[in-house]
């Protein structure tokens, strides 16, 4: 039902303007730095990337080992780097985007030359370019939006994640830095997803984690405890499992026991839940350290069956330490493994949000973590490690009573860190000397304050998406958004931040005569007495006094939160005379570990209210009329809008729900198994809690559907399936209401493209203003 002549918002072709090709590549221009010896890239017309061996298909590998020495199983088949042409384009390329945004940068060891994603071209791709010059090139010419992008620490490559095709099963590639030498190193095989970790300090190889078949050895004998194997072992946890029956995914075995404060263990990965036979071929996820020039076999790290995530955050100096990130959210650990015999030598809970959870002293004696474990917000916290790893206790040194520190970049020379602060949405900059010494900060309760050290450093706009240390400890580069710029890359240069020439100019944030409307914070009152938070955009050219049509917008996560940063989608709203409201309901980041809990399990029934509460408080206060109230939201605010059309049908006059889950049954049975397990912490059991998950779904409550839907789906959303916007409107159709599904191509569960994200807001702000107009 989502393509055909009954459905007219449906495009049969991709987006209004298509994508554009670029035409063939010339040599990219010599912007090396002094002393980086890099090869001219080759001239390559773009085009989708295949493998093509250069000279024929690579030697085989022997087969990785485990750290301990022996052989990994067969079906733990490690990544090999597979050459791929050469795809690189200049500096010249047509800019189609002259607001174009840059982000996620990374720095070359002098920091002067930084790599980021940029989609000038329409589509986020990789580029490269001088702090202080305006003269980037496009690196990978491929049209797949890439995700990640990790500079080695000598200089030599660049490594990145690309999403082909725009869904969500990733590969991770690597190029030199002029274009040339480019390969695959992970997840080229169908059906296999590959996400980028950490480079080792010498550069000799960079760290991804795939999703790969359990070896056949590993059988599951019971729900309680693991079974018996002679095959390799691999680090233990302490989290819950994930298996798949093909009707739903199963979780809840018995945990593994953590380790901080007792003699390190080897301990197998496995047990379960009984499953038959013909279901021990689960998905695993297995972390590697992969030599980009393929000269070493991969070294397994760790491996875990049925895991939501594993990512090696950072290595020690003398590699024999590893920091990775497990858990589902909501539970994330920080894990010290001992790459020697596969120990976990200890670990401690760590924050949600950034993956990037810190990294070792150069001493290896102390690991720097930004951690919540034990506290209401997240904090910088020191991790004393004995000469084998041997986990000798925590403390928080640097925190900040109700903020949240949201990124940590750990100084190139191990002696100072960059920190961003989280203050009620809005980042703050500082730069503190690392002492293990350092006493502990009084007061690392749960709702203790305590001050951090160190001054801050004024920005000029609000949020800071990432940080990246130079050799300069006060110098370091930033992604930093707004609400009156689209995102860019700056740098500090004594004390002042300074725009990088390539980043989009203020200015040419939107078309002229439409200037970005800034925010203001409204604090609305749950019904229960719980202050939630959010911020409101008012439509230019209203008064004060004049309730308006108003557009509720529910942001995903549901532990994403609302940040005063420039949405293309708030302006195409704003310019149609609809304010816009975009509150953080209870579950949401940035408030404290407590309100990001208070939506668990049946605690949903009270963040549906939440949204009928925020919108009473904007119409209280005089600014939203009423009659005249829309909403929407995407991911798990796709989920609220549909649930809050249902359960409050007089409330809202019209609702656009983008990738939402209409029924939490057929989401599980239906999503990706990691994802499955942390929605499983939020939601509820996908066995023992179908009744709860059953009275939460929309499809439940459906009857009581009045106002008209659009639903919008990306075609290869593997998060939440198409399936789940489908039914809701098929349902909604059925009962005699206005319902249409917009699918948008080459899209997964986030909408990449340029064309496609101005054909989804176009859309969606002329089926509102359509339906709210009197």
């Amino acid at each position: 039902m989502a393509a055909d002549a009954r459905h007219p918002l449906t495009p049969t072709v991709r987006g209004e303007e298509g994508t554009g090709t670029a035409p063939a590549a010339a040599p990219a221009p010599d912007t090396r730095p002094p002393g980086h010896e890099w090869p001219q890239a080759a001239a390559r017309p773009r085009g989708r990337a295949r493998p093509e061996p250069a000279g024929g298909p690579p030697a085989p590998h022997p087969p990785p080992e485990t750290a301990g020495g022996a052989t990994a199983p067969a079906a733990q088949s490690a990544p090999e780097p597979v050459a791929l042409p050469d795809s690189a384009a200049p500096h010249d390329v047509p800019q189609r985007l002259v607001a174009h945004g840059c982000w996620y940068p990374s720095t070359d060891p002098d920091g002067r030359y930084v790599a980021f994603i940029c989609d000038r071209t329409g589509v986020p791709q990789l580029w490269a370019g001088p702090v202080d010059g305006d003269q980037p090139h496009l690196l990978d010419a491929d049209p797949d939006p890439v995700t990640e992008v990790s500079w080695s620490p000598d200089g030599r490559w660049i490594a990145y994640t690309t999403a082909p095709g725009g869904g969500e099963l990733t590969r991770v590639l690597c190029v030199r830095p002029d274009g040339t030498s480019r390969r695959l190193l992970a997840g080229g095989e169908p059906g296999v997803s590959a996400h980028l970790g950490c480079w080792s300090p010498d550069s000799s190889a960079v760290a991804v984690t795939m999703t790969e078949p359990a070896p056949a050895g590993l059988a599951r004998t019971g729900p309680d405890r693991p079974a018996a194997t002679t095959e390799p072992p691999v680090p233990a946890h302490s989290g819950g499992w994930t298996e798949r029956d093909g009707r739903a995914v199963l979780l809840g075995a018995a945990p593994l026991a953590s380790v901080p404060h007792q003699e390190p263990q080897r301990t197998v990965l496995h047990g379960g839940l009984g499953a038959p036979p013909d279901e021990q071929e689960h998905r695993t996820l297995a972390a590697y350290l992969v030599d980009p020039e393929g000269g070493a076999a991969p070294v397994l790290v760790a491996s875990e069956g049925g895991a939501p995530t594993l990512r090696v955050c950072a290595l020690s100096r003398d590699r024999s330490l590893a920091l990775v990130r497990r858990g589902p959210r909501g539970r994330r650990e920080a894990l010290v493994v001992r790459l020697r015999d596969g120990t976990v030598t200890g670990s401690v809970r760590v924050a949600d949000g950034d993956p990037w959870i810190g990294g070792f002293a150069p001493d290896g004696r102390t690991l720097w973590l930004r951690s919540d474990a034990g506290r209401e917000f997240a904090a910088l916290v020191a991790v004393r490690l004995g000469p084998r790893g041997q986990w000798l206790g925590h403390r928080a040194v640097a925190a900040r009573p109700g903020c949240d520190l949201e990124l940590l970049a750990l100084g190139r020379d191990g002696r100072s860190a960059v920190l961003s602060w989280n203050a009620r949405g809005v980042s703050e900059l500082e730069i503190v000397p690392l002492d293990p010494a350092a006493p502990a900060v009084r007061g690392t309760g749960p709702h203790e304050p305590s001050a951090a050290t160190g001054p801050a450093v004024e920005l000029p706009h609000e949020v800071i998406t990432r940080l990246v240390p130079t050799p300069s400890a006060d110098g370091p580069v930033l992604a930093l958004s707004g609400s009156r710029r689209r995102p860019g890359v700056w740098w500090l240069h004594q004390g002042a931040a300074l725009r990088t020439p390539w980043s989009s100019r203020d200015e040419d944030a939107v078309p002229p005569g439409r200037p970005p409307v800034r925010p203001v914070p409204l604090r609305p009152v749950a019904r229960d007495g719980l202050p939630l938070g959010g911020w409101y955009y008012r439509a230019p050219g209203r008064s004060a006094q004049e309730p308006a049509p108003c557009v509720l917008h529910l942001h995903g996560g549901p532990e994403e939160q609302e940040r005063p940063m420039l949405d293309p989608l708030y302006h195409e709203l704003l310019g149609r005379g609809l304010d816009v409201f975009a509150p953080d309901v209870r579950g949401s980041s940035g408030y404290g570990r407590s309100f990001v809990d208070a939506d668990l399990g049946e605690g949903r029934f009270a963040a549906l209210d939440d949204v009928a509460d925020c919108a009473a408080h904007v119409v209280v206060a005089g600014l939203a009329d009423p009659r005249r109230l829309a909403v929407m939201g995407r991911s798990y605010g796709g989920y609220l809008t549909m649930a809050s059309l249902v359960w409050h049908p007089e409330l809202f006059r019209v609702g656009v729900a983008v990738c939402g889950m209409s029924d939490l049954n057929t989401f599980f049975a239906g999503t990706e198994p990691w994802l499955a397990e942390s929605a499983a912490h939020k939601y509820g059991h996908p066995e023992r809690d179908r009744d709860l998950l059953r009275a939460l779904s929309p499809m439940s409550r459906v009857d009581a559907l009045r106002a008209p839907v659009l639903a919008v789906h990306g075609e290869h959303d593997t998060n939440v399936p198409v399936r789940e916007s489908e039914q809701f409107v098929r349902a909604a159709r059925e009962r005699g209401l206005e319902a249409e599904l917009l699918l948008l191509h080459e899209e997964g569960h986030e909408f990449r493209r340029a064309d496609n994200r101005r054909l989804f807001r176009r859309s969606a702000a002329d089926w509102i203003q359509r339906h709210v107009a009197v």
